[in-house]
């Protein structure tokens, strides 16, 4: 059975209030940064657990934020919401998915360290400037079509206006931006961290042999979740790979083990950044 974006919307509306109630985001266990865009005044809108605390207008209700960053156009309505200052002054939010602006968000939350650097945030004491190979970065994908070769030119040529909307099932406009947005954001971080000889502090994990139902956004019967979940598993038992950036495939990494190795490599390094941190909160060297 298949509903439309309003009764989708509505149904999400009442899961994630029942689950979440009145939890702002200055109330999140860590920090958190969630995109959306605002379609009324054409720009994105980042939320931060740090901007929460500091921005009442920012601080808004974690359901209203997850709904709006989840509001893909075509799949799920655009959402309205308000937020009050200790002033009374009131700021209204017309938002949508959060991928329109950045479908890889990798790069605002580097972007959101950096500042926090540079605004002299104690948390990442510091008092020189950020050094890049001191940065960890580690990105998840959640997949995509892009062997499927469900376009091309010879067919897109002969598309009218609906059809680079929807046209047999898919929706190639919104996939041509996402996808877009998405891989320019790996390409740039790879290149700054190959750059600067720390290609080993920057691991994306993507798996871009999706096809069928499980490259759909829409599909999320029991069997389909399983299937991802899965492809999943079996993502993290490959070899370790990165993005090629002449073709912007990724291609295995020989001698660096599995994703999973890779992942643990990750862990080991961050637990000994935090004792590092926690020794220096201390004033222990």
């Amino acid at each position: 059975m298949c509903f439309g974006p309003k009764y989708n919307g509505k149904y999400l509306r009442t899961l994630l209030r029942d689950q979440l109630g009145e939890l702002t985001i200055k109330e999140t266990l860590t920090n958190v940064v969630i995109p959306a865009f605002d379609i009324k005044r054409l720009q994105p809108v980042i939320f931060t657990t740090k901007d929460g605390k500091e921005k009442a207008n920012k601080n808004a209700r974690l359901s209203d934020i997850c709904i709006s960053t989840s509001a893909a156009p075509t799949f799920l309505p655009a959402h309205h919401f308000k937020t009050e200052n200790e002033k009374g002054l009131v700021t209204e939010y017309d938002l949508i998915d959060g991928g329109i602006a950045a479908n890889n968000p990798t790069l605002i939350a580097i972007s959101r360290i950096t500042s926090g650097i540079l605004a002299g945030d104690t948390e990442y004491y510091r008092s020189e400037p950020i050094d890049g190979r001191e940065l960890l970065v580690l990105s998840l994908g959640t997949g995509i079509a892009k062997k499927a070769n469900k376009y091309s030119a010879a067919k897109a040529t002969q598309w009218g206006l609906l059809d680079w909307v929807f046209h047999n099932g898919n929706t190639p406009l919104i996939d041509a931006y996402s996808d877009a947005s998405s891989d320019m954001v790996d390409i740039h971080i790879s290149t700054l961290f190959q750059s600067i000889h720390a290609k080993d502090n920057y691991l994306r994990i993507q798996d871009d042999t999706l096809s069928g139902d499980a490259s759909s956004l829409d599909i999320a019967t029991q069997k389909n979740m399983q299937t991802l979940v899965e492809i999943a598993k079996n993502r993290l038992k490959a070899s370790m790979s990165r993005v090629n950036l002449e073709t912007g495939e990724f291609v295995e990494v020989n001698g660096e083990g599995t994703n999973e190795d890779a992942l643990v490599r990750f862990a080991e390094q961050l637990s000994l950044e935090r004792n590092i941190r926690y020794r220096k909160s201390f004033g222990i060297e």
